[in-house]
């Protein structure tokens, strides 16, 4: 019976490519073939590009950092990520995060990080959208690791508007934005601190130097796209 109604809600409401609309087949998910060979790859861990960790030169040591893809204005890349974050569609999330996941799981450098956290939404935030973007972007990523998803340990205190593409020069204070709990389950540490997308990079320098308040702790980035 939950098959036939599976069938008939599939009939009625075929699933359809997020990039360009098209039915998707019954092996696509969230983008079609055709959309997901055309997005503009980063793979910063596959081809060893410095250029995510660069952009932290000298605010915070990193010790490896990749984004899944390229972000391009008014492109695929950007109607990915405002169907994720506006339009309630949080498979999307899950999708890169099983992507970049198993290509993590593949990667040496990527095999000694203990555990993932997130960058937080504000508590106010979070019950407006009902989820957080980076959320199953995270817990996939964790599940092909073998390791632990832990979003209890960095929260975010103060309300902030879209960073996207602000100058760093305007950003916030980080000592009035996020603060750390539950400190004992990342000392000694080697993170994962993961976000959807690095402009700046000033939103995971302020979460990072959170996180390094406690001793002998390790970070890595992983991030869906970078602009």
């Amino acid at each position: 019976m939950k098959n036939n109604k599976k069938i008939m809600l599939n009939l009625l409401f075929p699933k359809t490519c997020f990039g360009c609309e098209a039915i998707l087949s019954k092996h696509e998910i969230v983008l079609c073939l055709r959309c997901r060979h055309e997005l503009p790859l980063a793979s910063h861990h596959l081809n060893k590009n410095p250029a995510m960790k660069n952009i932290f030169s000298g605010r915070f040591p990193v010790e490896n950092a990749t984004a899944l893809f390229q972000f391009q204005k008014k492109g695929i890349t950007q109607e990915l990520l405002h169907h994720l974050k506006y339009r309630g569609q949080k498979q999307i999330s899950a999708f890169f995060g099983k992507w970049l996941g198993s290509e993590l799981s593949e990667i040496p450098e990527f095999n000694n990080i203990d555990l993932v956290i997130p960058v937080p939404l504000h508590r106010q935030k979070l019950k407006k959208r009902g989820y957080n973007q980076v959320e199953g972007f995270g817990k996939e990523i964790a599940k092909s690791l073998e390791i632990e998803y832990c979003d209890n340990v960095l929260i975010k205190v103060s309300k902030t508007g879209s960073q996207v593409f602000k100058q760093r020069i305007t950003r916030f204070n980080l000592e009035e934005i996020f603060k750390l709990q539950n400190t004992s389950l990342i000392t000694n540490k080697h993170i994962l601190l993961v976000d959807d997308i690095v402009t700046t990079g000033a939103t995971l320098e302020n979460c990072a130097l959170q996180l390094l308040k406690e001793s002998n702790l390790k970070i890595s980035l992983a991030t869906m796209a970078i602009a």
